[in-house]
């Protein structure tokens, strides 16, 4: 007779994912066996149902832990139900890692190679600098997935290339150099703490989701800008979309961008003859510190860095009902850093917008296979990487609408879920407006970004809202006295 745990891994196709109606008002997933509305736990967390017990029980008698446990919230099996990589592999998964890196590679990758034109670097270094962005990001994507059985999701930051882009011409590369190698240290310290982590995980969960959906909401206004220069490839991608997600959501996104494809490459005046084929050899230059490097280059790349990218970085992988391990991540991803720095990598972070893509449920429908989105993502970035010099050529071949209409669609699931998330309590509700209309504005102040802001000023209404009501409610209780 197969046992419960047994018929558990059989539908683990179907199981409902973060987005599904399996998440628990508190917005952590229900298979994690936490408490529902009524405060006793789940039906994912009944004996009788898969085997699965609460977060309290740790493990049972087959070893699990629940996704949401510690270190890493990651799916830690016992050896008589240990899962190799393929055994969870899935072609949904693979290809959400594709388009991870796709999407990427193409807008972050421009603000990237505006940087090296900006410091006058020569051919070879700035395929080198490509090199170690897309090497470092697949390194750390594909092992920290691996490891922690998460969708960890790392990328070069762009925000610290666009500071790179308006300082990086007032220095030499070698010192450049240096600086990013003292910025990565930074960053690998400030992770060993913990304090980044903990302060994140004080923030609301609605603030945390109304922060996602202002990162993405440019992605979607994107794809129906994208009706002006290609018309066809946006109605076909999308009508794609939709019929694919009523039969078989998980690949409605594969289709989607099939599609796209397809119709893109039957227009012509695409010029691929910028294309060059072969492998790109990384570029060794021996650092130099300044002073004034480490002030005008290391210190804005590591605040603008952390703040910009690794703060929704960890935001989007709890609006996911993941519980990261953020010292093992933020400070994984600075030593990366720190080692790469040398070859011309300025600085690998967890990826926010893109990670989105690799997160949903259109990776896999069970949250913890999803870490094969993660693997997938890190070897494609890798091949990437492999062919630096190539990846330019094709990125700046390819029509923006594309890349618009992929990104677009790829995210539209994970922009209505954030958005629905966002509004559903109605006290924190204020607090998420204010958050999502902050970081949808795209505003900059002092080199740091928008999610950042949106972060702070909803934190801000939530803490000046919540001292109202409470402040009220003392009044009423001394009347009532």
């Amino acid at each position: 007779m197969a046992t419960a745990e047994q018929g558990a891994e059989n539908v683990a196709d179907e199981a409902p994912g973060p987005t599904d109606e399996g998440r628990t008002p508190s917005g952590r997933h229900g298979l994690s066996g936490e408490p529902g509305p009524s405060g006793q736990p789940g039906s994912s967390g009944q004996p009788g149902s898969s085997g699965r017990r609460t977060p309290s029980d740790r493990r049972g008698s087959s070893g699990r832990r629940t996704l949401s446990e510690q270190p890493g919230s990651s799916d830690r099996r016992g050896p008589s139900e240990q899962r190799g990589l393929l055994a969870d592999a899935s072609l949904s998964a693979v290809l959400a890692g594709l388009i991870t890196v796709v999407v990427s590679c193409s807008g972050p990758l421009l603000v990237v190679l505006a940087a090296a034109a900006a410091g006058h670097l020569t051919d070879e270094q700035t395929a080198s600098w490509v090199w170690a962005a897309c090497v470092g990001s697949g390194v750390t994507c594909a092992v920290l997935s691996w490891w922690t059985r998460i969708p960890v999701i790392t990328a070069f930051s762009t925000p610290g290339a666009a500071v790179l882009v308006g300082s990086l011409g007032d220095y030499s590369y070698p010192e450049a150099v240096g600086a990013f190698l003292v910025s990565g240290l930074l960053m690998a310290l400030v992770g060993l703490t913990g304090v980044f982590g903990k302060v994140m995980r004080r923030v609301p969960p609605g603030i945390v989701a109304a922060m996602l959906a202002g990162v993405l909401f440019s992605f979607g206004v994107g794809l129906f800008s994208a009706l002006d220069g290609a018309p066809v490839a946006v109605l076909v991608s999308l009508a794609t979309y939709l019929a694919v997600k009523q039969r078989s959501p998980r690949y409605a996104v594969a289709w989607a961008l099939l599609a796209a494809v397809l119709v893109t490459a039957v227009v012509p005046g695409i010029d691929a003859s910028s294309v060059d084929i072969g492998l790109t050899l990384p570029v060794l230059t021996a650092p130099e510190f300044s002073g004034s490097a480490l002030v005008g280059l290391a210190v804005p790349l590591a605040v603008v860095t952390m703040a910009s990218q690794n703060a929704p970085g960890l935001a989007v992988l709890a609006a996911c009902g993941y519980r990261p391990d953020d010292r093992l991540l933020i400070t994984a991803t600075g030593l990366a850093s720190t080692a790469l720095a040398p070859l011309g990598g300025h600085a690998v972070n967890l990826a926010a917008i893109t990670a989105a893509i690799s997160t949903g449920e259109e990776a896999h429908r069970d949250p913890r296979r999803r870490y094969v989105a993660g693997v997938a993502c890190g070897v494609f970035y890798l091949l990437a990487g492999v062919c630096g010099a190539a990846l330019v050529g094709l990125f700046t071949a390819l029509p923006p609408e594309l890349i618009a209409v992929v990104a677009g669609v790829a995210l539209l699931a994970t922009f209505s879920t954030s958005l629905a998330q966002a509004v559903a309590d109605e006290q924190g509700r204020d607090a998420a407006v204010v958050t999502f209309l902050t970081t949808a504005s795209g505003v900059t102040l002092g080199g740091v970004g928008s999610a950042c802001w949106g972060l702070v000023l909803g934190l801000v209404t939530h803490l000046a809202l919540t001292a109202r009501r409470r402040r009220g409610g003392r009044q009423e209780q001394q009347k009532a006295a």
